[in-house]
This record gives structure tokens, sequence and C-alpha cells, in this order.
């Protein structure tokens, strides 16, 4: 078997997300309506400029999202929580590392 075979056969949480209605269904709730906002102006973007590039992308970004989600759906929505807590109170999480840290630590 080769490695791109190994890579994209089909299993768990391998879903083809292939249609909006497909990734919407595996968004958690509480991405749904950013998710259907996000949609509707792509949407008339496209409408707008005869072109389905934003669209694409919008859409590529979702997918993604959702195959996170269908991944491990509670911690996505840890994810969640905690950039909502950060975007709050400015406040990193507990044990986040700066960057220049984080670099040196790999030795980058």
């Amino acid at each position: 078997m080769t490695a791109a075979a190994a890579n994209h056969g089909p299993g768990p949480y391998r879903e083809r997300l292939d249609s909006p209605r497909d990734i919407r269904a595996a968004l958690l709730p509480e991405e749904v309506g950013e998710f259907d906002e996000a949609y509707q102006r792509a949407l008339r973007l496209a409408a707008e400029t005869l072109s389905l590039e934003a669209l694409h992308s919008m859409l590529a970004n979702w997918r993604r999202i959702a195959r996170m989600t269908l991944v491990n759906p509670a911690g996505h929505r840890r994810m969640l929580e905690q950039a909502q807590r950060t975007m709050e109170t400015g406040q990193p999480p507990e044990g986040a590392v700066e960057w220049n840290q984080l670099r040196a630590e790999l030795g980058i």
C-alpha cells in the first residue's frame, strides 16, 4: 500500500464532507450560526463577483473545522471555550508558553 493510499482510504472520521449540509451537520451546535453567516456572505460575494473562489475557500476552512470536530468533539469544544476566555480576559491559557520561548525550546 502506498502512503497516498494509506492516507486517503476509508476509516473513522474520514467523512468526505462534500456538501455544505455535510459540513454543517458535523459542527458543534455553537458553531452552526457562524457557519451559516459565513456561507451566506460567501454566496452573496459569489453572486456579486461571478466567482466561486471565496465560497470554495470558506467551505475548505469549515471542512477543516468539521473534521477536527469529528475527531474530538470534546477537545474542540474545550479549545473554543479557552479561546473565548482568552478573548474576554486577555490572559493566555494556564501553562501557555510565549512564542519566543517555544522557539528557543524547539531550537528554531
